[in-house]
């Protein structure tokens, strides 16, 4: 299989482009979005949320034609006031702002350094219409079906499937994969520095209840009315003793609320190009406190109970805050403050989300 990108040139733009009124896409970035000329075919009827990282008196230039709304430092500031501390900073995890101030149903999220890959028939991938296929039909978290997702076509479910479960549950969370620059630890990457992922294996799969997952952020698609004030990415990067764990957090978190309230988590198709390999000692050098503290983190996950009157996802997710602090408080002095960052994040959610109603916030210069 060939590694490069799809060319898009000669590709027609979506006639009916599906949730097009329903789906906000979020890219975080720090430079010029030349990127999303590849995507035009699939991008150019939906409405963009730009979260722009680090300095907030660069210009990032937008191609024209695309529908948008940028939101800097100063805009995250201004919006949520003291609240905003618990947005990163110079981390990509500032993605999760676009998360609240959007007023979509559907939340697609995509790096600048993702373009459209080749299906193994050379044809252009809509990353988009798969994670908008995926979210659309149920999961099946509670029993695994070996022909994987039975509701794609030309599979159901198989011989010994209980007919009790064939209806599923609604899905909260597609999550895409990756071709060319596999997206590994700075550890693996340093000793596999030329390794790049050929295979594309043409199958989604739901994740099963009780197991959790290694979530990235870069290819992801979520039902924000669902699992949305789950989605927190987290205190990374700049004055944090960690980073390049905010989408892992976030996995992590999310998958514990999905099987706590009966929903499902999918992964799979589809596939973007991954291109540029990030630095494997700056990755190091952010990672490796995570290294040592995943081994405590997730038996943490793997434990955790919330009670059954937690029955919302803020509700889950303050009660986990809680259990965060109790229990890896201990592990380092960091999980304190980011407990407490997350309930300054649902608090913030809930100001820009009020329950039943259409809240509006001021948008950032577009």
């Amino acid at each position: 299989m060939t590694l490069e990108p799809a060319n898009t040139a000669g590709v027609a733009k979506t006639a009916t482009p599906l949730l097009k009124d329903e789906l906000d896409i979020v890219i975080p970035t720090i430079r010029n979005l030349d990127f999303l000329e590849m995507w035009r075919p699939f991008f150019e009827p939906y409405h963009l949320i730009i979260v722009q990282d680090g300095d907030p008196s660069k210009t990032i230039k937008v191609p024209e034609g695309f529908d948008y709304e940028l939101y800097n430092r100063n805009d995250i500031n201004r919006i949520l006031g003291p609240k905003a501390s618990c947005i990163s900073f110079k981390d990509s995890a500032c993605r999760c702002f676009g998360y609240m101030v959007s007023k979509k149903k559907y939340i697609f999220t995509i790096d600048d350094d993702c373009f459209v890959a080749k299906d193994p028939s050379g044809k252009p991938v809509n990353a988009l219409a798969q994670h908008i296929k995926n979210i659309l039909s149920p999961s099946t978290p509670f029993f695994f079906n070996t022909l994987y997702d039975p509701f794609c076509e030309g599979a159901d479910f198989v011989r010994g499937y209980p007919f009790s479960l064939r209806e599923g549950v609604p899905t909260a969370v597609s999550h895409g994969l990756w071709l060319n620059i596999p997206d590994y630890d700075a550890p693996t990457q340093l000793v596999k520095p030329l390794e790049r992922n050929t295979r594309y294996v043409d199958a989604v799969l739901t994740i099963p209840k009780g197991t959790l997952f290694p979530m990235c952020g870069m290819n992801l698609a979520f039902d924000r009315d669902l699992i949305g004030p789950a989605m927190y990415f987290g205190l990374m990067g700049d004055g944090q003793p960690i980073g390049r764990y905010d989408d892992m957090w976030a996995g992590w978190c999310t998958k514990v609320i999905c099987d706590h309230l009966g929903l499902g988590v999918k992964t799979g198709l589809p596939y973007i190009f991954h291109s540029k390999a990030s630095n494997p000692f700056v990755n190091l050098r952010k990672e490796y406190k995570g290294i040592f503290w995943q081994e405590e983190i997730i038996p943490f996950f793997q434990s955790a109970i919330l009670p059954k009157d937690c029955t919302t996802v803020q509700k889950c997710y303050i009660e986990l805050s809680k259990q965060v602090k109790e229990k890896l408080g201990k592990v380092d002095p960091y999980f304190d403050k980011l407990a407490d960052a997350m309930v300054t994040w649902i608090e913030a959610w809930d100001e820009l989300n009020p329950a039943g109603a259409g809240a509006t916030v001021a948008n950032g210069k577009a």
